[in-house]
C-alpha cells in the first residue's frame, strides 16, 4: 500500500497536534471557584520552576457585564502583568524568569457580585518544541505537495461559440 506525501504530512500534523495537546493538559496548573464580592480581592498562587510562560483563565458563568482587575506578581511580589477583564471567558499569558511562588490577584471592580473560575498555570512550552517541529514539517509538506498537484492541474474549456 502506497502513502501519499500529502497524507503523511497531514499525519503528521495530525500527531503534533494531538502531543502538544496531551503537553498542556498534563501541565500542572492551580484552579479555584468563588464569589467575589464588590470591592474585595482574592490571590491564588502557584509554583513556577525555571523559565517559561505562564498561563492564567477566567471564567464568568453569569456574566453581564461584571469587570475584574488582574495582577500577576513575581516571587517578590513585583507586578508581572496587569489588565482589565470585561468578558465571559479570558485567557492570557505571561513570561516568567526565576523559581518559585507567583499569584495572581484578582479585584472586583464592579458593583455587583462575581461568580468566578480562576485557573493558573505554566504552559510547559519548552516541552512543545518536537511537536511544533513535527507540524511545521507536516504543513510544510502538505502545502508543497498541494502546489505542486495544481501547478499541473489544467481546465478544459467548452468553445465559447456554440450554435
Amino acid at each position: 500500500m502506497k502513502v501519499s506525501p500529502f497524507k503523511l504530512g497531514l499525519g503528521l500534523v495530525i500527531i503534533g497536534m494531538i502531543w502538544i495537546s496531551f503537553i498542556f493538559v498534563e501541565t500542572e496548573k492551580t484552579s479555584d471557584s468563588l464569589i467575589l464580592k464588590q470591592s474585595n480581592s482574592f490571590e491564588l498562587k502557584s509554583e513556577f520552576t525555571g523559565v517559561g510562560i505562564g498561563f492564567y483563565k477566567f471564567y464568568m458563568p453569569e456574566f453581564s457585564g461584571e469587570e475584574i482587575f488582574v495582577q500577576i506578581l513575581d516571587t517578590q511580589d513585583n507586578v508581572i502583568q496587569e489588565e482589565k477583564i470585561q468578558t465571559k471567558l479570558s485567557v492570557g499569558y505571561f513570561d516568567f524568569f526565576e523559581d518559585g511562588i507567583h499569584t495572581i490577584k484578582v479585584t472586583n471592580i464592579s458593583e455587583t457580585p462575581i461568580e468566578l473560575q480562576i485557573e493558573l498555570g505554566d504552559t510547559s512550552s519548552h516541552e512543545m518544541i518536537p511537536a511544533g517541529i513535527l507540524v511545521l514539517v507536516g504543513a510544510v509538506a502538505m502545502i508543497i505537495i498541494s502546489y505542486f498537484k495544481i501547478k499541473n492541474y489544467k481546465i478544459e474549456h467548452p468553445e465559447e461559440n456554440i450554435s
